[in-house]
């Protein structure tokens, strides 16, 4: 049997070991957040403005894989040039790329 002084002596440790894990918790979701999310976040703000700023003339890619030239920009959806006379309507959404600047 303990001692009442082992007893009392050993309520703070658990209380201490409950802070520990909860701080871990903590830790993770922090690590998880940096690695993780707050890159995803920063991506999507980089496409979101690289769709917002298409302009007529545009080289682009399509999650499809179909590349093209934008040949003329609505609110929702972007008509891409494919071939000589040959145009397909698109949503901005499915704009993935922007290779203008790239070497072909």
């Amino acid at each position: 049997m303990q001692s009442p002084q082992a007893a009392a002596d050993g309520a703070p440790a658990q209380s201490g070991g409950s802070w520990s894990f909860l701080i871990m918790i903590v830790l993770m979701f922090l690590i998880m957040w940096l690695f993780m999310i707050r890159p995803q976040q920063k991506k999507q703000k980089e496409m979101d403005k690289f769709r917002n700023e298409l302009k007529k003339g545009d080289k682009v890619v399509t999650i499809g894989g179909i590349y093209g030239t934008v040949k003329e920009i609505r609110d929702k959806t972007v008509d891409i040039e494919i071939g000589k006379d040959v145009s397909i309507r698109v949503d901005k959404a499915s704009l993935v790329k922007d290779f203008s600047d790239a070497q072909q």
